[in-house]
């Protein structure tokens, strides 16, 4: 069989593979590195969210249940999807945080960022958000197991929504090669908006089973995080020319992180 033209469409299948290939450690080959997949992948990318968060509430619902404090399902909760990418959106968003506090020019700031180590900024923006997804999670364990596990999920979810959003067209990216250029501009905005509807929706009714109060917050908690890492979006195209993995690593952290903080209070 022939192998499909760089311009045909691609299958839901595809997008699929292409989701779960890129942003997870499952095994899952991705059989095409196109546009047209990367397009129907990161349209699929909050289903890939959807399993590394559940996936993380199972592990926090098993320590509950085994007998462990809220403290500790946290931990275990954030390590899963961590776990689960490798560290990979982590290292995402420290190699950010090292890129934006350079003070460099964007192309030494680039240069920065794609070096193995991580720099002071990096360490201290990595401490404090593993220190506030665990303290949120946490929190929300100990309202009750239902609302970590929920928690965990909407998280994890938003967290690939705001990859989704962040590969629309119009938005660049800052190199040539990388997953960065693989995956920037390839969203349609008029596809990007109904996945972005789906997921709220189903946040919010996942709230609901909790209570209103809970999916108000749910929907309030998807709505920051989205507007949250919109900023951050902007700030690093204005500050590197554009998106790179490393960006798109720190957008998924950041948006799980707020979300985490939101649905933590009150």
């Amino acid at each position: 069989m022939s192998a499909p033209s760089p311009t045909s469409p691609a299958s839901p299948a595809d997008g699929l593979r292409f989701a779960f290939g890129t942003l997870t450690v499952l095994p899952v080959r991705v059989t095409r590195w196109d546009r047209p997949a990367a397009r129907a992948g990161m349209l699929c990318a909050p289903l890939a969210g959807l399993v590394v968060g559940a996936a993380a509430a199972a592990a926090g619902l098993l320590l509950l249940f085994l007998g462990a404090g809220a403290p500790l399902a946290a931990v275990a909760t954030v390590a899963v999807p961590a776990a689960l990418t490798r560290g990979l959106h982590l290292d995402g968003l420290a190699d950010t945080a090292d890129g934006l506090g350079s003070a460099r020019p964007a192309e030494d700031a680039l240069r920065i960022m794609k070096q193995s180590d991580i720099g002071p900024f990096g360490v201290l923006t990595l401490v404090l958000v593993l220190l506030a997804q665990v303290a949120a999670l946490a929190q929300a364990y100990g309202g009750s197991w239902a609302r970590g596990a929920l928690a965990a999920v909407v998280s994890a979810a938003v967290a690939r929504l705001a990859l989704t959003l962040a590969a629309r067209t119009g938005v660049p990216p800052a190199r040539p090669e990388g997953l960065g250029a693989a995956v920037a501009g390839v969203v349609p905005v008029a596809g990007a908006l109904p996945v972005a509807l789906a997921v709220t929706g189903a946040a919010a009714a996942g709230g609901a089973f909790l209570g209103a109060h809970d999916a108000v917050r749910t929907v309030l908690a998807v709505a920051l995080a989205l507007v949250v890492a919109e900023l951050l979006l902007r700030r690093c195209v204005r500050r590197f020319g554009g998106v790179t993995g490393d960006v798109f690593g720190g957008l998924a952290e950041t948006a799980a992180t707020t979300a985490l903080v939101v649905m933590s209070l009150g």
